[in-house]
């Protein structure tokens, strides 16, 4: 679970209302009507731009989110080390049995290749156009959010628009027109509200999420081959720190020596 788009959502709506009510009264901002012209026309758009096959899975979509389901880069590179290590111990084929308990589709298909004996140029071809098919997916989704955050305050302008014409009409009352112009602007509230702490937040997240799952599956795919190809683990570990920030790469460090004195005190 990511608690850090949990806490912006409900932070943000709070501070929001926690303004609202320090100068006024938090009823004069709900106007539902205001919301359903906002809502409905955002995600009409949405169904007039995307297919339904696509718009179907935005609540799927959604859950990456919320969900932080891939693991670090400074395991993976733990566990890529720890099969080169295998490898040269009792061969490429003792690691089919390893990947079986990796719950990691991605990494068990780029073992079997490698076990099954395949090329390791066609090793690469096949499992970057996979990470290819996969990043367009993932743009899908994050392209939907985009477009709902460019079009929610377009709509709330078209709802203040409606009130307007609706409160010119009715000039000849005087006592209306205050009301009137408070609803009207409430549209365009609406819209920039769901811009700019749902809409386009959530395609930002999105974005960062396929970056970390692609960064996975880079690590992924330069492991297998070097350990294909035969590469001492430490050349593996090595190779595949250049994938990790500073910060990272120092706690990689730390994670292998650790590790190192482990097995020198077993040996001991």
């Amino acid at each position: 679970m990511d608690i850090s788009t949990i806490i912006g959502l409900v932070g943000g709506f709070a501070l929001v209302a926690w303004g609202i009510l320090s100068q006024g009264n938090l009823q004069a901002f709900i106007d539902f009507p205001s919301l359903a012209i906002v809502l409905g026309g955002t995600i009409g758009a949405l169904f007039v731009q995307y297919p339904m096959s696509q718009v179907s899975k935005l609540p799927k979509i959604t859950k990456h989110a919320f969900r932080n389901e891939s693991w670090s880069p400074n395991e993976l590179i733990t566990l890529m080390v720890d099969f080169a290590q295998k490898a040269r111990r009792e061969g490429l084929l003792a690691l089919e049995e390893e990947a079986a308990q990796v719950d990691d589709e991605f990494l068990k298909k780029g073992v079997q290749l490698v076990v099954d004996g395949t090329d390791p140029e066609l090793v690469r071809n096949i499992l970057e156009v996979e990470l290819n098919f996969l990043e367009e997916r993932h743009g899908v989704g994050q392209g939907m959010y985009y477009m709902m955050g460019a079009t929610a305050p377009g709509f709330g302008m078209i709802g203040t628009l409606i009130g307007l014409i609706q409160m010119l009409g009715q000039l000849d009352k005087p006592e209306t027109v205050g009301p009137a112009m408070a609803v009207a602007l409430i549209t365009t509230f609406y819209g920039s509200l769901l811009s700019n702490l749902i809409f386009n937040p959530m395609a930002g997240k999105l974005a960062l999420r396929s970056a970390e799952e692609i960064l996975i599956k880079e690590v992924i795919i330069e492991g297998i081959l070097s350990i294909q190809a035969g590469e001492n683990p430490r050349i593996v570990e090595e190779k595949l720190k250049a994938f990790l920030s500073p910060s990272n790469r120092e706690l990689q460090e730390a994670e292998s020596s650790r590790s190192v004195r482990n097995v020198v005190g077993e040996g001991v």
